[in-house]
């Protein structure tokens, strides 16, 4: 399957619509047969952050898509009081809560759960979720490294249970568009594809090791990271700037563009050669625990000699383009240039000055087909996540583990090159680099039992 077969089929959402269920039913006829025995119950897991963000969606799509949130998991129970009462509010039913994710695993009343923890516990959450039967929303990057990733697929497939990645813009109509532009030629044969990720940050500090809060259970946080003592400077949040746990941000805004970069080039594919330089800039590491660099350039070449360019920029900065573009992507090919700003888009032909084609819809996120039961605005991608479990099939997820994983290993891949510096040469039937046994190690990790991603899912 192809990621324009994929394409062409998913383009339905803002032209043919989403036949709800993969039965047919037109918006009226899936109400009327809405009941507990159709509800699909969900778990948040992770809920600080990006996961307060999936409870309001969760939340937001009780009556559009039947579902009930049940059960919210954090390893800090700092956050259930405040939590707890967003969900009765807006559902009227109090969810129970757990700090341990596998006492949610556990609970055969759960269908599906939505996974917002730091990075480094993505895939095991997610495998761990197969295993017990669950359908899962992993947030992005899907893995921490490479070898997660392709057991996340593979467990994805032996236990038959869909895994959408929360790259959302592959549910936006207005970016579909922009794709579909691309793959038809729209600007002849794209040869080169740049993600931009301008984003100054500061400096967050420094602080002694401490003993961890006591409503934080932190050997549960660590999870599968090597042991290290508690620290505050690398917990919440900070937690992306520290090479155990996340991976700057590359790792963190850029999968985002990373993926619509790899798509608009149509490559389901691995590169062959990854180099990416930088360092960490404006920032005195004595005063600041982070590791992880705020400027990086990563440039990955394909096996037919195309580019895909990823630029960070954690200090001071200009935009670039016409679009004014700071956290977007430009796409390069042989009659002109496309430039992508959140769901706005131009398209310039050689070298003239004004777009000769540009995004349409004013309402990006709503397809008009009134078979398709509209979700509420910014929530398209959850509410696919939850139609493609009632119809069973990978094929309706707009961003299934496969193309999450494709697109998660591009800035895994960034990173190892940055932390070797040196050029890579990638050999992507194997995932494993060309005779290079050390780079070959930054593949996975070592794993703390009994928090450890294994070779057989």
């Amino acid at each position: 399957m192809t990621e324009r077969r994929d394409f062409l089929k998913k383009s339905a959402l803002g032209t043919a619509g989403i036949i709800i269920g993969g039965m047919g039913m037109s918006a009226k006829s899936y109400a009327s047969i809405k009941g507990a025995n159709d509800r699909i119950n969900l778990a948040v897991i992770g809920i600080r952050g990006q996961g307060n963000a999936h409870i309001g969606t969760w939340c937001a799509l009780k009556d559009n898509r039947n579902v009930m949130l049940k059960t919210l998991c954090d390893v800090d129970e700092e956050l259930f009081p405040d939590r707890v009462k967003k969900v009765e509010d807006a559902l009227g039913e109090k969810p129970k809560t757990e700090w341990d994710m596998r006492r949610v695993f556990d609970d055969k009343e759960i269908h599906a759960v939505s996974v917002a923890t730091p990075n480094h516990w993505h895939a095991l959450a997610t495998i761990w979720a197969c295993q017990a039967g669950k359908h899962v929303y992993v947030e992005k990057p899907a893995s921490h490294n490479v070898f997660e990733g392709r057991k996340m697929v593979e467990a994805a497939q032996k236990y038959n249970v869909r895994v959408q990645v929360g790259f959302q813009n592959r549910s936006i109509a207005n970016v579909i568009e922009a794709m579909e532009f691309l793959h038809f030629g729209g600007i002849g044969e794209v040869y080169m594809a740049k993600g931009l990720c301008y984003k100054p940050r500061d400096s967050f500090g420094i602080s002694p090791d401490s003993m961890p809060p006591e409503t934080l259970h932190y050997d549960n946080w660590l999870g599968p990271a090597t042991w290290q003592p508690y620290n505050e400077k690398r917990g919440h949040y900070n937690w992306h700037w520290h090479w155990a746990t996340g991976g700057g941000d590359t790792a963190n805004q850029g999968p985002h563009q990373f993926d619509i970069a790899r798509w608009g080039m149509n490559k389901n594919e691995h590169p062959v050669n990854i180099y990416s330089s930088g360092g960490l800039f404006g920032i005195s590491p004595k005063e600041c625990s982070q590791e992880t660099p705020n400027t990086q350039t990563s440039v990955f070449t394909y096996a037919d000699g195309k580019i895909l360019e990823f630029e960070t920029r954690g200090r001071f900065t200009n935009s670039e383009s016409s679009l004014d573009v700071r956290i977007g992507n430009i796409f390069y090919g042989t009659d002109g240039y496309l430039e992508l700003n959140g769901s706005s888009w131009k398209a310039f032909r050689q070298r003239e000055g004004q777009p000769f084609a540009s995004s349409k819809r004013e309402n990006s996120d709503t397809p008009k087909d009134p078979t398709y039961l509209a979700p509420p605005g910014g929530t398209e991608h959850y509410a696919n996540f939850i139609d493609s479990i009632r119809s069973g099939s990978d094929y309706d997820l707009h961003c299934d583990i496969n193309k999450g994983f494709y697109s998660s290993a591009l800035p895994a891949l960034a990173n190892i090159s940055y932390r070797l510096k040196r050029e890579l040469t990638f050999v992507g039937a194997y995932e494993r680099f060309a005779n290079d046994p050390e780079a070959d190690m930054m593949l996975t990790r070592n794993y703390r039992k009994p928090y450890f991603v294994p070779d057989e899912v």
